[in-house]
């Protein structure tokens, strides 16, 4: 009888939670408008803490309960869009957005402190010269 031994490789965090893009931090104001399930249109102001150039994590400045999955258009207001640091999509204005995860609820509210945005752009515009710059820095 021959003893066997298992190893299991657990991967590092980092490589667990890969960033498509770089995050920058900037606080600057937005938008949200969307359509509810009834069809109505509905908006909310809100302060983004950072983004990358296919997504955004916004806080909403007056409760908002918006759903997972739910399409709405993103915009910086037009004063901040010409600030360094913005991915060039949102210097155009209406960006279509998913919204891909919802942060911690507020207990006085019971609506989220934020959401977590996909910007629905073309990857390969934005992302490509990110990723040949980190395989160029690996040769």
């Amino acid at each position: 009888m021959t003893d066997s031994v298992t190893t299991t490789q657990t991967p590092s965090p980092s490589a667990k939670h890969e960033r498509i893009g770089e995050r920058r931090q900037v606080r600057v104001a937005g938008r949200l408008t969307w359509r509810d399930a009834s069809g109505a249109l509905r908006f909310v102001s809100v302060v983004t803490r950072d983004v990358s150039d296919l997504d955004a994590f916004v806080e909403c400045q007056m409760p908002a309960l918006i759903p997972m999955y739910r399409l709405v258009h993103f915009q910086i207001e037009k004063p901040a869009r010409d600030m360094a640091g913005l991915p060039g999509v949102l210097h155009q204005g209406k960006v279509l957005s998913a919204v891909y995860r919802v942060g911690p609820y507020k207990s006085a509210t019971g609506t989220p402190q934020g959401y977590a945005l996909r910007l629905l752009v073309d990857p390969t515009s934005s992302v490509t010269p990110a990723r040949d710059a980190r395989a160029a820095a690996a040769n």
